[in-house]
């Protein structure tokens, strides 16, 4: 378990007074009605679609890669429509670290627990697969008020900004596990907590098999999943996550734990996992983390899908 950080003296201190004045802008806008924040987030993202051209050339590639019979102009309309919900998630994460709960709970919608309590009364831990959905930080607090949890994260390299993060994500749920404990979320599930997991980004060739996804038929896919699977006394199971029209608020649904997983075929196992994920991404596309280089490791002697 990651200690929780605390509140330091130097945090005062000029090298951190930007940080202070983007966390007060954050903090105040988080105090706007809900349907303000959904539009000033758009608006945003708007911005970002026209501003940010390395990102927005990252989304279009991995569109293409992806959905190569999509038609251009459809792609086109899918990334700027994912611009726009990326300049929400910016908001979002205030919402997530600041609103009260009675706010919060005014826009969370959960379906599935009962998976999840089969298996704690089994005795096991649950190893939570979610995706990188750009509402993910609403969605993990709103996990937290019908079974707070554990987060396997990557603190932040800004330690006032790791000092709002954690006590933000940690707000309705238990603590956070650095991602290079892996002893420390082994423990957990071992101690039958649910702890999310995210398998679904590039991590690099150590520890991954490269697997399909989507159109991309060697994709660095993560063993992770598998360690953990193996390691400790748990369950392994998808949730799927959206951001609901309009003012809506929040879905988040507990699909049954995978059977036989892992099966003892690595490459099968991870082919599953980014089967799981292509299907909640067909189901939200535009809610998807495009901006991410998730084809970016390629195997030996492989050109970059990246120019």
């Amino acid at each position: 378990m990651t200690s929780a950080p605390q509140f330091q003296l130097k945090f005062l201190s000029p090298v951190f007074w930007p940080v202070w004045l983007m966390l007060f802008i954050m903090w105040v806008i988080s105090w706007l009605p809900f349907r303000i924040q959904l539009a000033l987030g758009r608006g945003l993202g708007n911005l970002f679609y026209l501003l940010a051209k390395s990102r927005r050339k990252v989304a279009e590639r991995n569109l293409e890669l992806c959905f190569p019979d999509m038609p251009k102009d459809e792609r086109t309309q899918l990334v700027k429509q994912n611009f726009k919900e990326t300049g929400t998630a910016m908001l979002e994460s205030s919402m997530a670290w600041w609103w009260p709960t009675w706010r919060v709970k005014q826009v969370a919608h959960f379906k599935g627990f009962e998976h999840i309590q089969k298996a704690l009364d089994q005795g096991k831990g649950v190893l939570l697969l979610a995706s990188h959905f750009l509402h993910l930080e609403m969605g993990c607090r709103i996990f937290g008020y019908t079974h707070p949890s554990v987060g396997f994260y990557r603190p932040h390299n800004n330690a006032l900004m790791e000092y709002f993060q954690y006590h933000g994500r940690a707000r309705s749920n238990k603590y956070m596990i650095g991602k290079r404990d892996v002893k420390g979320l082994i423990s957990a599930l071992n101690d039958g907590e649910v702890c999310f997991y995210l398998p679904d980004q590039d991590y690099g060739k150590k520890r991954s098999l490269f697997a399909p996804f989507f159109a991309v038929k060697d994709t660095a896919t993560t063993t992770g999943t598998l360690l953990f699977a193996k390691e400790a006394n748990c369950v392994v199971m998808p949730i799927y996550t959206k951001r609901l029209p309009g003012t809506q608020g929040y879905e988040l649904e507990a699909a049954p734990a995978f059977d036989n997983f892992p099966s003892g075929d690595d490459l099968a196992d991870v082919t599953r996992v980014n089967q799981w994920v292509e299907d909640a991404v067909k189901r939200n596309p535009t809610q998807y983390m495009w901006l991410h280089r998730r084809f970016k490791t390629r195997p030996e002697n492989t050109p970059s899908l990246y120019s």
